[in-house]
């Protein structure tokens, strides 16, 4: 006979056998991994999608940065939605939106493309936040980390994917509009048995004057102080990620060291690659010690020495793709500030909180990435192609962002198992 659960009795009821909580929770995160491949994809693209835009560089950038401004508003709206009506609904919706996107994106229409791009953010929000609702809420709050990391693994799966795999299809001679209207294609189909699989959600327990409820959750979630300090920390973790690497990483290399663009494709996939690896296994970490700081703390900065060496370092000492991959397993304990997040926050607002904290981490990458893209075109004076000290110029501040993230990390209170056991045993004493 299959176990049954209830997880977190406090906040939504779920109760499933442990097999289908694990198939649904694996296809939600096969919907992070979709939204990762269409994040990453345009890096390796720039060239082509220049010539069919009619766009500079620069400017084609400012239109793939349009899915941050989709993906950081509707997390929020995304959050406090999953909490009202769950995933099963929501959650092949969005997909179906992210194939909507990916079409409009294939026209070649500049404009056209920019809605297309920003659909895609939005519905890429749902099926992020709907993929950490069901690590979340899917299994015991013991493993919390381990399958929030675990989903993050997906993710970046495809974030490898959208580089290592397009990377060659698109040298290889496919057309980079017929590579988006099969990715828009592949999104409806998965829509379908989404809808099948996800569990539906129990209507009992759903509010009345859900609006209002929504609100006094959203008051509850960011009043709170914790709640902004684990958004700053994982946004200032992830823009080496979601800027530096996924827009700019590819030409980086190619025009920096003078990498051919098959070589170039792998080390920038390699980032990712290595977040497969950091993000299970930094929550995996976090778990057993029963603490998240030192995991945190640990990534961060490891992180900043990557960082530090990638900008400024030689490219001959190490082996290839040792740095890119180092760096990418550092920067998986960005997630940690997800469950961090849950733990600060009541049960009951997990949905909500999880689409605050990705609301403040992608609102980074949406605002940050034009001004990136602003001080590369200052620096480099609008220069076709630009040098090594162009993108040393620019991108330094990333440095003093990953060190910002660590003296926010320090005032960050401890919330894991182990952190609670200490606070409860020396409760005990005091009454004794």
């Amino acid at each position: 006979m299959i176990e049954k659960q209830e997880i977190n009795s406090a906040g939504p009821k779920i109760e499933m056998s442990k097999k289908v909580a694990i198939i649904a929770w694996m296809m939600a995160a096969t919907c992070y991994f979709y939204q990762y491949v269409m994040r990453s994809a345009p890096s390796v693209m720039m060239p082509e999608l220049s010539t069919a835009f009619g766009l500079s560089s620069l400017a084609v950038a400012s239109v793939i940065g349009l899915f941050y401004y989709g993906y950081s508003v509707f997390s929020l709206v995304a959050g406090s939605t999953l909490d009202r009506f769950g995933p099963k609904v929501l959650v092949p919706l969005a997909v179906g939106l992210m194939g909507l996107g990916a079409i409009l994106f294939a026209t070649g229409n500049a404009d056209v493309a920019g809605v297309g791009r920003f659909l895609q953010g939005v519905g890429a929000a749902f099926a992020a936040v709907g993929a950490m609702y069901a690590a979340a809420n899917y299994f015991p709050p013991a493993q919390a980390a381990t399958f929030i990391g675990a989903t993050q693994m997906f993710g970046m799966a495809g974030g490898s994917a959208g580089q290592f795999a397009v990377g060659p299809m698109i040298s290889g001679g496919l057309t980079w509009s017929y590579f988006w209207i099969g990715l828009g294609a592949a999104a409806l189909l998965l829509a379908i048995p989404l809808f099948f699989l996800l569990p539906w959600r129990d209507s009992s327990r759903q509010q009345k004057n859900w609006i209002k409820t929504s609100l006094q959750g959203f008051k509850i979630v960011l009043l709170n102080p914790q709640s902004l300090l684990c958004g700053a920390i994982s946004g200032l973790l992830f823009i080496p990620t979601t800027i530096f690497d996924m827009i700019w990483g590819v030409r980086y290399l190619q025009e920096a060291h003078g990498l051919e663009f098959g070589s170039a494709v792998m080390r920038s996939a390699a980032i990712p690659l290595g977040w497969i690896i950091g993000c299970p296994l930094l929550g995996y970490l976090s778990d057993k010690i029963g603490r998240r700081k030192p995991v945190i703390l640990g990534g961060a900065v490891v992180l900043l020495g990557c960082l530090a060496w990638i900008l400024y370092g030689p490219t001959d000492v190490l082996p290839p793709y040792s740095l890119a991959l180092v760096a990418g397993i550092a920067s998986g304990s960005a997630i940690l500030p997800y469950t961090v997040i849950k733990e600060a926050n009541p049960t009951r607002l997990s949905g909500t909180a999880t689409g605050v904290v990705n609301f403040l981490n992608f609102t980074f990458s949406a605002l940050l990435g034009p001004v990136f893209g602003g001080l590369l075109a200052s620096f480099s004076g609008g220069a076709a192609k630009m040098e090594l000290s162009h993108y040393q110029a620019a991108f330094t501040p990333l440095l003093y962002g990953v060190i910002i993230a660590v003296i926010l990390t320090l005032l960050l209170k401890e919330t894991g198992s182990r952190a609670a056991t200490i606070t409860t045993e020396n409760l005990k004493e005091a009454t004794v």
